[in-house]
């Protein structure tokens, strides 16, 4: 993983980088570690649960984690056939990316380890990726689990983990209550979401029937008959306008034209005068 050393600035490749330092060294219980090429994808092998239907079987799967990743969660699926999940699928669970709403950042990796080996005895409910297979037929997939092998990573399930022991019985009990209150916690979370979502949209569907109801009302009310007033009474006030102007340019060029005539005629009047005057001055001398 050398070459993700020199992106150790982003949150995500300094968060995963820890965190394959802790789960470095396989326990009985689980491991996980990311591929050479991708430290965005791990793989990971987990133990059922003792007095389960999953006893005795070793189950390998794969995460994918987004490239800001702890404030997004990842992605989950089992490689392993366990009667559970189905194989080669994403996973819905409170711990994966088709639940981002139940998600928290200060969860790790182990977390979601002991989330899936808890979530492992229960009922799938339908969910995405999940199956109810019979216990007979579970316990036969764990014990053909023991000799699976991962056509990806080369890890085989017989190896990955360590060896039970007597002498880790207190560890094996630990182990087991940390997963079932991880599930049982993940389960309450995800229904107590689910049911805040469900009366959220109850809630805002009731309010928008209420909201509904008065908007009927303006819709009944009569055209309003101010902007026709407003129409009548500013109609009289516009049209004048051009009448008035036309009246003073008429007047004008009538004043001008009489004016004209004037001139005109006292032109005439002076000519027929001094034309008399003379006729009349010539004729006395």
């Amino acid at each position: 993983m050398a070459q993700f050393k020199e992106n150790m600035k982003c949150p995500g490749v300094k968060r995963l980088m820890r965190e394959a330092a802790e789960l470095a060294q396989p326990t009985e219980h689980y491991h996980a570690a990311p591929l050479e090429e991708n430290l965005f994808e791990w793989h990971f092998t987990v133990r059922g649960q003792e007095g389960t239907s999953f006893e005795g079987g070793i189950y390998h799967g794969r995460i994918t984690f987004p490239l800001d990743y702890p404030l997004k969660p990842p992605s989950v699926m089992l490689l392993t056939p366990n009667g559970r999940f189905e194989i080669n699928r994403k996973i819905c669970l409170s711990i994966s990316d088709h639940h981002p709403e139940t998600w928290q950042p200060s969860w790790s990796i182990r977390t979601v380890l002991l989330a899936i080996v808890g979530f492992m005895p229960t009922p799938g409910k339908g969910a995405i990726g999940a199956l109810d297979w019979s216990d007979v037929e579970r316990k036969k997939l764990a014990r053909k689990s023991n000799s699976w092998v991962c056509s990806s990573c080369g890890s085989v399930n017989a190896t990955a983990l360590l060896p039970p022991t007597e002498t880790t019985k207190s560890d094996k009990d630990k182990f087991a209550e940390e997963a079932k209150k991880y599930a049982a916690e993940l389960s309450f979370k995800a229904e107590k979401e689910k049911s805040s979502t469900t009366e959220s949209e109850e809630a805002g569907a009731s309010s928008e029937q209420v909201a509904a109801e008065p908007e009927a009302a303006p819709v009944a009310e009569p055209a309003q008959a101010a902007p026709v007033e407003a129409a009548v009474v500013v109609a009289p006030v516009v049209t004048p306008v051009p009448v008035v102007q036309s009246s003073q340019g008429s007047v004008c060029t009538l004043l001008m034209v009489y004016f004209l005539i004037m001139c005109i005629g006292l032109l005439f009047v002076r000519r027929a005068a001094r034309t008399m005057y003379n006729e009349l001055f010539y004729t006395e001398l």
